[in-house]
Parts: structure tokens; sequence; C-alpha cells
């Protein structure tokens, strides 16, 4: 028998089993203290036992002495633990009945089936009981490592919070906006968004830079090159033109995604509607909207993608 799923105690109905087989596979007293010696009983439990079969034989009763010394097992919980498990996987894999008394052999053999019968419906509740005590388990660690992402990304976006927050005290216009790309970026990171950060296009034939992206962002397969403005006047035609064209160039595989501090002119918003109407698809906003999107623990994706909704839908 394979180890028993008994953890901890006897139930009544095995002991009692248990009580009338084991005396009836030992045929002799003697026999009975070296099957539980063999089990692993400690002396001191069958030290007693012992001396009343050397001074006094025919007070020791085999049904007696088996039942108090699985009692005191049973009674001793988990220090009692491998005694009982090799008491049972004994009594369950015993297959030599002609070493018993004749008169005991068919009452053994039954009570043996019965042990195995019962050790066995007790292995499939347990089992039962450690696969669920094995999906609680499993359950708790995703719940636990789902509260750790959530931890790690509300840190990663207090960071990239204060660090935008800092941006507002600086008076450089150019470190300002370099800056500015650098925190979109790792906002993007954080909430698990690919990412390319700023990089240069040049021309095959020596042109040199024909294109400078910002960044370029992934959500679900899409493609958005994103613009990023930190101007402190509204961005006319002029000045979101050269994105509007890159995204043009893109033949409509790439989004647009145009974040400015200041706000947008009419006719610059309706140069993207344009765009978006010839299937040029460009979202944009004010710093503002990332402002308020970080106060409120926003997801940035669902912001996106509504943007981009409401761009196609309402043009």
């Amino acid at each position: 028998m394979m180890d028993t799923p008994e953890t901890f105690q006897y139930s009544p109905d095995l002991l009692s089993l248990l009580v009338d087989a084991v005396p009836r596979l030992c045929k002799s007293k003697k026999d009975l203290l070296l099957f539980f010696q063999g089990a692993g009983v400690s002396g001191t439990l069958l030290a007693p036992h012992e001396g009343l079969l050397r001074t006094d034989s025919n007070a020791f009763k085999k049904h007696l002495v088996t039942r108090e010394l699985l009692k005191k097992l049973n009674e001793i919980g988990d220090g009692g633990l491998r005694e009982r498990r090799e008491i049972l996987k004994r009594v369950t894999e015993f297959e030599d009945f002609t070493v018993c008394w004749e008169n005991d052999r068919a009452v053994a053999r039954g009570l043996v089936a019965q042990i195995r019968d019962l050790v066995n419906v007790k292995d499939s509740f347990t089992r039962m009981n450690l696969e669920r005590e094995g999906e609680r388990k499993r359950r708790q660690a995703e719940l636990k490592a789902r509260e750790t992402d959530r931890e790690q990304r509300r840190t990663k976006l207090a960071k990239v919070k204060a660090n935008l927050f800092a941006l507002f005290g600086e008076h450089d216009a150019h470190k300002r906006g370099k800056a500015l790309e650098g925190v979109l970026n790792s906002l993007f990171a954080a909430q698990e968004i690919l990412i390319r950060e700023a990089f240069t296009i040049k021309g095959r034939c020596g042109e040199g830079v024909i294109e400078q992206i910002d960044g370029l962002i992934e959500i679900e397969g899409q493609l958005y090159l994103v613009e990023v403005k930190w101007w402190n006047s509204s961005l006319g035609v002029a000045e979101i033109s050269p994105h509007v064209v890159r995204v043009y160039g893109r033949g409509g595989v790439a989004y647009g995604l145009f974040i400015s501090y200041t706000d947008f002119t009419d006719a610059a918003r309706k140069t993207f509607r344009d765009a978006t109407i010839q299937g040029r698809v460009i979202i944009f906003a004010k710093l503002q909207e990332i402002v308020e999107l970080l106060e409120r623990e926003g997801d940035i994706t669902s912001w996106i993608k509504q943007k981009v909704r409401v761009a196609i839908a309402d043009k």
C-alpha cells in the first residue's frame, strides 16, 4: 500500500476494524508485540505489555492490548503518524493468511478487505481534498502575483507621476521637451505597452535625416506614431503638419498620437479630422489629460482605444 492519507488519527470505524484484524493476523501474543515493534512503535509504549506477557501471560489479551496501543498512538497525534501509517501499510498488504489460526483465516481475510476498501475510500476523499487545497493555493498564488504586479505598477506609475510633475518646474524648453518623451515612454512601459523610443529615419541617397519620430507604440497589434510637444502657445497647422505627413507616409497602416502641453487651434483640429476621414487615424490630447489619467490611476490603453473609437465614429 502507498503512503496512507491518514494524516492525524484513525477514524472510529477504521480503529474498530484494526482492533479486530491485527490480533487475528498475529498468531501468538509474542507475534502481536513483534508486529507493533516492526511498525516502529516505541519501546516505552510496548514495555508495560511486554512485562505483562512475562509475568502473567493469561492476563495478556491480544484484542485489549491492540486496542490500548492503537488508542495511545491515536492520542499522540502527529507524533504517532509514522507508526500509524506503517501499521495500516502492513495490514492492507497482508497476504499470507496461512500464518493465522485456522479459525481466524476467513475472518481475518474479510477484515483486511474491509480495511483496504475503507482506506481506498479515504484515499479518494483525501485526493479530492488535496486537489481542492492545491487549487486554493494556486488561486492564492495567482492573486498574490496579480497583487504584486499591481503594486509594482502603482510604484512605477507613482514614479512617472513624480517625474512628470517635476517637469513643470523646468524652464529650459528643449530639456523639458526631451524629458517629457522619456516620461511618456516610462508611462507606456509601466502599463505594458510595447514601445520604441525616439528614433530617426535617414534617406537612402545621402539626404540625411528625413524623419524624426518621438516614439512608436503598439497596442493590440496596432502601431501608433507618437509626437510630443511642450510649447507655450497653441499648436497650429504648421506645427502638426510634419506628424500628419509621417502618418500619411505609412499608408494608413499606422495611427498617429499627438500629445501637447497647450491646446490645438481649430485649424489644427480640422487637419486631424480631415486625415481621419481619409483613413489616416490621428488622435490628439493635451498633457493635462495624461495628468488626470495618472491622478485617477486610469488605464492608458483603454484611454487611447476610446479616443480611436470616437475619432473614427464621430470624425
